[in-house]
């Protein structure tokens, strides 16, 4: 007795879900359960589940010599998603099975070993990559939902071993998978309102431009102020994902085994790690390569509170991902891309005592210096802003609090992002340079008044076009053309510039 099954299967690495070839021969001599194909331990553990999984739901285990080889072989292989495609690979090679049927179909789950087929990461990936094979793809029923929001897709999602082979032979119907039901696009995360933030008009104007085209922000101010209650609020101001961006958040989050909640299908990531996560943590990696915080927060918000308590060689990681909104992670195995197109949040107190001037002030101008340079200068310099959140005045705890509601930032966000599309297709942060001069030119008299500036702050050149994007953010929010005011407005927002050139000169 010799016989072949071939069956499709799809690995997992980063965001890419090649395909696997699933090949099961049986042959006489002593029963053995030979897998090969780099599999790690727990794809090698597929064997006992696979054989308690048949037995279980009623099938026959061969008593022959079982070799299952993963191909290509040279394609490192993890988990137990290979499981339902081994188990059919099975019952194919041992004739309990037509293997017709099996042509266009992959099929991934771990098996129970009841039979029940369980959730695997990376379903959303493994669904893109069988839309362009033009396959129709067996999924858990756990990933069914999420995984056909993919355009074309076409997932059935029996719940066991035992439907699924009842399907094949066709003795039981199994419908289409329909995407799950997801909330309106239009609908507000609930992160609090930013009417209930007391004061700080100057740090609430900022998040407004911020928002309104995609600037990295730095909120800098002693303890106590607010900052990360302004941070929190946010999202609630920023639009919601399309559908193309929501798939690609859905399929990161999906990576790491968790799926994303209906009810925040269409809100941008907000992530906010603590200060003792790592380089890679932030960054992603692992000797199997992971997305990191950059890539859960890509179409979102990275949020990096107490920022000088990071590690300098932590930020420093982020620079390029914030330049390029790609991440590339080489191990000696595998070579993987994330993407990480993140807006940057961050906020930290200006002196290790949280204050720098004033009677609270305890730190001498050396301290404050050198706990600030814990911030490398081309870290910073890929802020577009940064605003002081100062204490607030005596009395003010007391007044109702004033100011616009989320409500009506997030609309006046969403039409200053109209305008950037309908113009030049992209957000004014996306722009560079050559574009940047096309659309928005300056005349003499402000390109040299921005240039005397820059040269006064000492800026680099990337400052210079930086600031000149928020101006053309602040025109858009204003509805008005780009002038001197916007610029006059910009070169405001540029707070921790003008704290380490005061603090420069006293030394």
């Amino acid at each position: 007795m010799e016989k072949l099954a071939v069956v499709y299967s799809r690995a997992s690495i980063g965001l890419d879900a090649p395909l696997v070839t699933v090949e099961t021969h049986l042959a006489n001599g002593i029963p053995a359960f030979t897998l090969v194909g780099l599999p790690e331990a727990s794809v090698r553990e597929a064997r006992e589940r696979v054989r308690s999984a048949l037995l279980t739901s009623g099938f026959e285990f061969p008593a022959a010599r079982i070799t299952v080889n993963l191909a290509p072989a040279d394609l490192p292989k993890e988990g137990g998603r290979f499981d339902l495609a081994i188990a059919i690979g099975i019952l194919v090679a041992s004739a309990q099975l037509p293997e017709a049927p099996l042509q266009q179909l992959e099929l991934l789950g771990e098996l129970a070993l009841s039979g029940e087929i369980r959730h695997i990461p990376g379903a959303i990936s493994a669904s893109m990559a069988a839309v362009k094979a033009q396959h129709k793809l067996i999924l858990p029923p756990a990933d069914a939902g999420s995984a056909a929001r993919v355009e074309q897709a076409q997932i059935y999602a029996p719940a066991s071993l035992g439907e699924l082979v009842a399907w094949l032979n066709g003795q039981q119907s199994l419908a289409l998978t329909k995407a799950d039901e997801l909330p309106q696009p239009t609908q507000v995360p609930s992160t609090g309102d930013f009417r209930d933030v007391i004061g700080q008009n100057s740090a609430k104007r900022a998040l407004l431009i911020a928002a309104a085209a995609r600037h990295n922000l730095l909120m800098l101010g002693p303890p106590g102020t607010g900052k990360t209650m302004l941070a929190s609020r946010l999202p609630g101001i920023l639009p919601p994902l399309n559908t193309h961006q929501a798939i690609d958040v859905a399929a990161i989050e999906s990576l790491g085994g968790n799926e994303r909640a209906l009810s925040h299908w269409y809100t941008p990531p907000f992530r906010s790690p603590h200060h003792s996560a790592s380089a890679v943590a932030l960054v992603g990696g692992g000797s199997k390569p992971r997305p990191g915080e950059i890539s859960l927060a890509h179409h979102g918000v990275l949020f990096l509170d107490e920022m000088a308590e990071f590690p300098r060689a932590v930020l420093d990681a982020l620079r390029q991902p914030l330049e390029s909104g790609m991440v590339h992670i080489s191990r000696a195995m595998q070579q993987v891309t994330f993407p990480a197109d993140f807006q940057l949040i961050g906020a930290l107190n200006p002196s290790p005592s949280g204050y720098y001037q004033g009677h609270q002030a305890r730190s001498n101008v050396d301290q404050i210096l050198r706990y600030l340079s814990r911030l490398s200068g081309p870290f910073l310099d890929r802020f577009d802003l940064s605003v002081e959140v100062t204490s607030l005045p005596r009395g003010s705890l007391n007044q109702e609090p004033k100011g616009l509601s989320t409500e009506e930032l997030r609309e006046q966000v969403i039409q200053a992002r109209e305008r950037q599309l309908k113009r030049q297709g992209c957000l004014n942060s996306e722009l560079s340079g050559a574009m940047l001069r096309e659309i928005a030119p300056l005349n003499n008299t402000e390109a040299s008044f921005l240039e005397q500036a820059i040269e006064k702050l000492g800026l680099s050149i990337r400052a210079y076009h930086r600031i000149w994007k928020v101006a053309l953010t602040i025109s858009d929010l204003n509805q008005q053309p780009l002038e001197h005011a916007q610029l006059v407005e910009a070169l405001g927002y540029r707070a921790m510039d003008r704290l380490l050139n005061r603090l420069t000169q006293t030394v």
